[in-house]
């Protein structure tokens, strides 16, 4: 269950982050963090336990954050979780835009019998790999001539009524607005089985692309040119911010916990999914990276979305957006939820004040999703504000001085303790204040 909740979107992202990273510190930064946001994330789930004389079984969180910090805890605890659920909600309109803009695409060619070649660089044979990036110098949203078409001017009308960032994150308003205001999303939680799916598919997908791409690692350590794979490089937190959005659950992992049926596994438990949940990422990053065709194309042109670096055409991953799209079609109003209940319950006590009430939150909620897809679609950069934004608060800050401050309410606090989670603290300010500098 947690690793299902873990996986999310931030997969598609983490063979860009180990581009910019460097292969080798790519590779250790995903365990690193892997290790640190476990620790913290354990810090979180033996919180309430920390509280003497004081029934915690039903608290949260954001309740142990009111607990020893006051409003400023509770409140801020709130602003925090909201960066998150608006961050990966914002993430998921941008991914929904492409998925549907290529399923489109894909399905409009195919019942028309046309033939379309990329204009943008890429690779020959079946399993054809595209460098968008490299396109720039194109119109973003028309990297593709028609080769053979009964209709020409059809095409091009479709290509204007359908453009991944001018028309189709407006036709998603239609579908998700209204399932936003529902009062309950529970009928989309049957559908949570999806989000495993699309994972085991990705990792199946990942699979068969690196068997018939094959390994392209080329290491020249006196002469360097663009096919040259650094070990390291100066961009590595873009990758650590990607990370702490990636291992990101500390807000909801005691709820997720608290129906174990055994209580006393769930360290063990968590553990487990942590490994996991890293495991994965280290198979599709480390497998994209190093199978990504090098000569003749650069790792430069690895995407923040992996997909995007197989043409609209290619049948593996027209299927695997089709699953991601429907997860996500049913996730999205589960999120919408969440960032609901915490935000009008804090105000006004009640989840659903009025329809007028939520249908404000949904539109400002859905007006976001939809400005970043038209302006700014780079779900890295988004994954990784987001990520090392509320990630500060959850992962690094509040659950290592809500331990530090116990120990010291218990007469228990040793320097060594006391220096570790300071520096702990210092390095997701420092994750944080990175992003905005590289």
């Amino acid at each position: 269950m947690i690793w299902n909740t873990m996986m999310g979107t931030s997969i598609l992202s983490i063979p860009w982050g180990i581009k910019q990273a460097g292969f080798t510190s790519g590779i250790v930064l995903i365990l690193l963090m892997g290790i640190l946001t476990l620790y913290c994330c354990y810090r979180v789930v033996k919180s309430r336990k920390m509280i003497p004389l004081i029934d915690t079984s039903n608290w949260e969180f954001p309740d142990v954050c009111k607990y020893y910090f006051g409003s400023f805890g509770q409140w801020s605890s709130l602003l925090f979780s909201m960066v998150s659920l608006v961050g990966a909600m914002v993430v998921y309109w941008v991914l929904m835009s492409n998925f549907l803009f290529n399923t489109g695409k894909f399905i409009y060619n195919f019942v028309h019998d046309i033939n379309v070649t990329d204009i943008v660089p890429g690779t020959n044979g079946s399993n054809k790999v595209i460098c968008p990036s490299a396109a720039s110098g194109h119109p973003p949203q028309s990297n593709s001539v028609i080769v053979s078409s009964g209709n020409n001017t059809g095409f091009e009308l479709f290509e204007k009524w359908w453009n991944k960032s001018q028309t189709v994150p407006f036709y998603l308003i239609a579908v998700l607005l209204p399932l936003l205001n529902l009062k309950s999303p529970s009928f989309f939680a049957k559908f949570n089985v999806l989000g495993t799916v699309s994972v085991v598919y990705l990792v199946f997908l990942v699979t068969v692309k690196a068997a018939h791409l094959g390994i392209h690692l080329e290491y020249n350590w006196f002469t360097e040119n663009e096919f040259f794979v650094p070990e390291f490089r100066i961009l590595f937190p873009q990758l650590t911010g990607v990370l702490t959005l990636a291992f990101f659950i500390h807000n909801c992992v005691i709820t997720l916990l608290q129906n174990n049926k055994n209580q006393e596994n769930n360290v063990r438990d968590l553990s487990v999914a942590y490994f996991l949940v890293g495991l994965t990422y280290l198979y599709v990053g480390v497998l994209i990276f190093t199978s990504f065709p090098s000569p003749p194309l650069s790792k430069e042109c690895i995407e923040q979305n992996f997909l995007d670096n197989f043409p609209s055409d290619d049948i593996m991953s027209f299927v695997a957006r089709i699953f991601l799209l429907f997860q996500m079609m049913t996730v999205y109003p589960l999120l919408g939820y969440l960032a609901r209940v915490q935000l009008l319950r804090q105000f006004f006590g009640n989840a659903y004040p009025s329809i007028f009430h939520v249908l404000i939150l949904n539109v400002a909620i859905v007006g976001a999703g939809v400005a970043m897809a038209r302006f700014y679609p780079n779900i890295g950069g988004i994954i990784r504000y987001s990520g090392a934004t509320c990630g500060l608060a959850f992962v690094f800050v509040y659950p290592s001085l809500i331990y530090v401050i116990s120990l010291h309410r218990a007469g228990q606090l040793t320097w060594p303790a006391l220096i570790f989670h300071i520096f702990i603290i210092l390095l997701g300010l420092a994750n944080l204040i990175a992003q905005f500098l590289l």
